[in-house]
């Protein structure tokens, strides 16, 4: 296998490794980066977003180097071995004689580019796509228990990086329908399952939270041509770059010949079908899509070395894609390269630094910012943070996790941008503006749970059941309460807020009592009904901006 690759190959495999790793040390993170850093520094079976595997990935860059490379060391390893199972997946001979032209291939898929160092779900995803592809070839030419268990390792390995994973196990299913009667591919199935049995149970804990999120609790827009479908299939032009006509003519242009083969193309058609699909009910991100880079990676070089004419045009056009990719790499450095445009690698630093000046080394509350109040805690040297995730945000880790407690009670800086009594500001070179405060003793109660025993409700009437569940060790006065209902668009974003003061159950009542559940009568006052599709009751505590204390309750 190994001892007939030419050394041409592995100096082309060092150089793709030692540029990552230049790349990796020089590059400020990115915020979903420093969010998955964050991740990390409480190490778990899952997390509010994703399972469990980037973090993981993290935790190991982190035992080994500081800084940037702490972040993303093991993407540039398990990047470069990517490209060696992407080898082992052409059984062509010929291919020795054409290295440099895979290599180019590679390199000049954007995305597939980019993760060859940012350390995010996807980079993992895309690693274990290939082990699983690989596993699976192997299966197929031998059905053994061997192959069958390291199959199922595969597909729990794939699922633990990103519940996108499930489409891939499920195009290659479809692929061989077959499976379905075959021993050793239950056998898979089921070390999959026992492997991941821990991610199922964190799931159980957590009351099923990524779940509900990513399916039922995620705002969503009115359909929008342009922006979900064109935009999708802009996305597809995008991960390819100038070679895409190329791309999806080799694509277009083979034809199952075998059942990996067929596995690889029912890969590529289901996921883009499938998420053409997606965009008549949600924008389409680039990134979902780019799992069917590595079969095509297979399909195209494939079909490169068997067609000299298209071969020789996506050498071309691959050349002017590398050229252009490394000069918004170094862009990624030194952001006068890329002139009036800012990325997020640009000026983290900076900005962490200025607001550190100003508060010191006191604790900052960021409202609606899972995405700063990471990157100032990595940058700032682990000064801790919070985000405070109010109702017209969404819910993340810092939702599920004890960062509230890291905070409570001390002096915080609390910074945004629903506050006007700021005391000071700070503008960031891409005009976004911080605006803070000092709050002497912080005390906020996100994870006070509102509960509506009704299904739906009517605007304009009462005598709903209002169950509050306090899932803090401490009683928390009503006085220091306010209560809202919160109106959301068909789409579930906020619309507007309407004071409304529950009625408890119990008369007297002045208090939450610590890990119990209070009953409320409630009234929900009227409101524009052709705009609302669904109320939430929301939760003020201390003058604070109303929380996502309930879920969103349809309106009938």
């Amino acid at each position: 296998m190994f001892e007939k690759t030419p050394k041409q190959f592995y100096y082309f495999l060092a150089a793709f490794f030692v540029l990552n790793l230049v790349q990796s040390s020089f590059t400020e993170l990115i915020f979903d980066e420093a969010y998955y850093w964050y991740y990390s520094q409480n190490m778990a079976w899952g997390y509010f977003d994703h399972p469990p595997m980037v973090a993981l990935l993290i935790k190991i860059s982190g035992l080994i180097f500081n800084g940037e490379l702490g972040v993303r060391f093991m993407s540039c390893v398990i990047s470069t071995v990517n490209l060696v199972l992407l080898w082992l997946l052409i059984d062509k001979p010929e291919k020795n004689g054409y290295i440099p032209h895979f290599f180019l291939l590679v390199f000049s898929m954007t995305l597939l580019n980019a993760y060859g160092f940012f350390t995010l779900p996807d980079t993992p995803l895309l690693f274990f796509t290939s082990c699983f592809l690989l596993s699976y070839k192997h299966f197929l030419k031998a059905e053994k228990i061997t192959t069958a268990i390291v199959l199922g390792i595969c597909m729990a390995a794939l699922m633990y990086s990103k519940y996108h994973a499930v489409l891939v196990i499920l195009f290659v299913l479809l692929s061989n329908l077959k499976l379905v009667k075959n021993r050793y591919a239950w056998l898979s199935v089921l070390v999959a399952l026992i492997c991941y049995v821990p991610h199922f149970y964190w799931l159980y804990e957590n009351d099923f939270v990524s779940i509900k999120y990513h399916l039922y609790e995620r705002p969503n827009d009115a359909y929008s041509f342009e922006k979900y479908t064109l935009g999708f299939f802009v996305n597809l032009i995008a991960i390819f770059g100038l070679t895409f006509p190329f791309i999806y003519y080799a694509l277009y242009k083979t034809k199952s010949k075998d059942l990996f083969n067929k596995a690889l193309l029912y890969l590529v058609y289901g996921v883009i079908l499938f998420f053409f699909i997606s965009s008549f009910n949600r924008r389409v991100q680039t990134q979902w899509i780019i799992v069917i880079c590595i079969p095509l990676v297979v399909i195209v070089y494939n079909y490169m070395l068997g067609h000299k004419s298209v071969l020789k045009w996506i050498i071309r056009l691959g050349i002017v894609n590398a050229v252009l990719i490394l000069y918004l790499r170094l862009g990624l450095v030194h952001q006068p390269l890329l002139f009036n445009f800012y990325y997020e690698s640009h000026g983290n630093k900076v900005w962490v630094n200025e607001i550190h000046e100003e508060v010191g080394d006191i604790p900052v509350v960021f409202e609606n910012s899972y995405r700063n109040a990471p990157m100032y805690e990595f940058y700032s040297g682990g000064i801790p943070t919070f985000s405070l995730n109010n109702v017209m945000y969404r819910k993340n880790q810092y939702s599920i996790d004890n960062s509230e407690e890291r905070v409570r009670g001390k002096k915080v800086a609390y910074l945004s941008k629903y506050i006007n009594d700021n005391t000071f500001s700070y503008t960031k070179p891409d005009g976004w503006v911080y605006k803070g405060k000092y709050i002497p003793e912080f005390n906020s109660y996100r994870k006070l749970e509102c509960i509506l025993e009704e299904e739906s409700v009517s605007l304009g009437s009462s005598g709903y059941h209002l169950k509050i569940v306090n899932p803090y060790d401490v009683d928390i006065e009503l006085s220091k309460l306010k209560f809202s209902i919160a109106y959301l668009s068909p789409y579930k974003n906020t619309l507007s807020l309407k004071p409304v003061t529950p009625t408890p159950l119990e008369k007297g009542m002045e208090i939450l009592s610590k890990k119990d559940t209070t009953d409320f009568s409630l009234e929900i006052p009227d409101y524009n009904q052709e705009k609302v599709g669904y109320i939430r009751v929301v939760i003020s505590e201390n003058g604070l901006y109303p929380g996502l204390n309930g879920k969103p309750i349809p309106v009938h």
